[in-house]
């Protein structure tokens, strides 16, 4: 891979590709969101919630000065390759919201998260745990509902006392933890170019969140479309992260860096991890959509 993918250590713009609200799982607001973006320093942020485009609107309304707002989605992904089949994330960014089919399989997505929510909380209370549903649905606000909630709903009933303690083999990490419906995620990418967009592929190596694809799949993404990989993530070791980028390298794909930040259900900061802005041009030159980024 070219020396121009790689972060510089004197960048000339922050840039963030990788954040939530509470439009999914995060814990600060869209607005709340591009303002802590500006507040900490960053030039570029994408709003990347999973499964929906709900927080485009608020957080493009609420745009501080000088920060750029890319507006993307984490899309809840499968490869049918590994049997169970092998959960993946995959970042679309720029692409028209609008797009008919798209929008239908992120509403059926959606739709799935809440049956599988409410499976695991009927778990849970079939074991003695008084966590309640609507709870959780209260504790979402409207937005796509994931395991992050429930896991709220453990701290706040004192079953544990945080939210990594929650994803821990003995609460949501195994025990309680239940496959949701979700994209092929070759259908994903070509839906995601259909609809003018850029795909890449959310933390392609961390095998600290379990299982991982096999670099062949991934170059077969790369030849049904796929754009770029996410190296710099806080779920990937040093090694874990020059393996993406030597992947990318010989795929021809562009790398990004980001923070995957979740607010406070997550101690990692915004702007943790950034992306080159080399990187982030060519994933620019990538889209083909209506959807451009939006400027404060």
């Amino acid at each position: 891979m070219s020396g121009a993918d790689r972060p510089s250590r004197h960048p000339v713009r922050r840039i963030d590709l990788h954040a939530h609200s509470t439009a999914s799982d995060g814990t600060l607001s869209p607005a709340e969101l591009v303002g802590a973006a500006a507040a900490t320093g960053l030039d570029v942020l994408a709003i990347t919630d999973h499964d929906t485009t709900a927080g485009w609107a608020e957080a493009v309304a609420a745009l501080p000065p000088g920060l750029d707002l890319v507006r993307g989605a984490e899309l809840s992904c499968h490869w049918s390759g590994t049997r169970p089949a092998t959960s993946l994330h995959l970042l679309a960014y720029l692409f028209d919201p609008t797009e008919p089919e798209l929008v239908a399989q992120l509403r059926r997505v959606r739709a799935a998260r809440e049956r599988r929510g409410e499976r695991i909380v009927a778990l849970l209370r079939a074991d003695g745990h008084d966590i309640r549903w609507s709870e959780v649905l209260a504790g979402a606000a409207g937005g796509a509902v994931g395991r992050p909630h429930i896991a709220q709903a453990l701290i706040r009933a004192g079953l544990v006392g945080s939210t990594t303690e929650a994803f821990e083999p003995d609460w949501l990490g195994e025990r309680y933890r239940l496959a949701k419906e979700d994209i092929d995620v070759f259908r994903a990418v070509a839906l995601v170019r259909r609809a003018g967009g850029v795909a890449v592929f959310a933390h392609p190596r961390a095998t600290r969140r379990g299982r991982v694809v096999p670099d062949r799949l991934i170059g077969d993404l790369a030849e049904a479309g796929l754009a770029g990989l996410e190296a710099d993530h806080e779920d990937h070791s040093p090694a874990e992260r020059e393996h993406v980028r030597a992947l990318a390298g010989r795929l021809g794909l562009f790398v990004t860096g980001s923070s995957d930040f979740h607010g406070s259900h997550k101690s990692v900061a915004l702007g943790a991890f950034g992306t080159a802005e080399p990187a982030y041009q060519r994933l620019l030159a990538a889209a083909s959509g209506v959807t451009g980024v939006a400027s404060g």
